[in-house]
């Protein structure tokens, strides 16, 4: 199974690619000319995000369960907004629980996340996936009291701390993913089992998502794209569960891997 991992060692950053005979040093650009280089030790924790996308884009409400469980219709368009790029993290690091902009509502979202693999506009549904480089985990962490109440009545502050974008712990190519609505989706909390669905649950598969969003618009290689949560959120939950720090998340998607990050409040001073 081809996969690509990212990691820092000895003050650099190093990209690893593994064909199913070990991890190689990856050489060039993943999204262009690359070659495999000597063969080099990955650590399995912690990992870069597998990829230093050029933008997230995110995808709100569109799974059916997590659309009932919040009482809302499901949306007839898909909803999109964008987390900042400094929101970004990977496998093993820490979640930090703002202090200076305070939160007391943290969430976790398990999601599936697509990158995208070549340059592309106004991509049809039917040849979406061809321009789909791989996927891997997400947890589009989510401040929301910032999401809802002090928002102005927009996401992206609530979806854009440092921190708040976990992806990992791989890229698996999109060729090892025979349908990426056809996975199941979990995330556990400290342990226990709080989100346990499948991507056959979404109201806009994959390659609807990829249409609609490269319609007028250039979708860069390497783009990363967050395709919504299941049902199970802290906020959907009775009392509600909000993360805290000394929690553990762990993101898991069907052959993709397990994303786990703990918690910590943002050191300020």
């Amino acid at each position: 199974m081809a996969r690509v991992a990212r990691f820092e060692r000895d003050g650099s950053v190093h990209t690893a690619i593994n064909l199913g005979e070990g991890w190689c040093e990856l050489q060039g650009d993943l999204f262009g000319d690359y070659r495999t280089g000597p063969a080099i030790t990955v650590p399995d924790s912690p990992r870069l995000a597998p990829v230093e996308p050029p933008v997230i884009f995110c995808i709100g409400l569109n799974y059916r369960a997590h659309a009932a469980e919040m009482g809302l219709a499901e949306p007839e368009h898909p909803v999109m907004f964008i987390k900042a790029i400094e929101s970004l993290t990977g496998h093993g690091y820490p979640i930090e629980s703002p202090t200076q902009a305070g939160t007391e509502k943290l969430d976790y979202e398990c999601e599936l996340a697509i990158v995208i693999g070549k340059q592309c506009k106004n991509v049809s549904a039917a040849n979406a996936l061809d321009y789909v480089a791989g996927y891997t985990c997400a947890n589009d962490v989510s401040a929301r009291d910032w999401q809802i109440d002090w928002g102005g009545g927009q996401f992206s502050r609530g979806k854009s701390f440092d921190s708040f974008c976990p992806l990992g712990p791989e890229l698996v190519m999109s060729d090892e993913i025979a349908d990426p609505n056809n996975l199941r989706i979990s995330t556990r909390v400290n342990g226990e089992t709080v989100q346990d669905s499948s991507t056959a649950d979404m109201i806009f598969n994959v390659p609807t998502l990829i249409e609609f969003l490269s319609a007028s618009t250039t979708l860069p290689a390497g783009s990363v794209i967050l395709t919504g949560t299941p049902s199970g959120v802290g906020t959907g939950r009775t009392p509600p569960l909000w993360l805290k720090p000394g929690d553990s998340v762990t993101i898991e998607i069907g052959s993709i891997g397990s994303l786990t990050n703990p918690v910590v409040a943002e050191a300020v001073g």
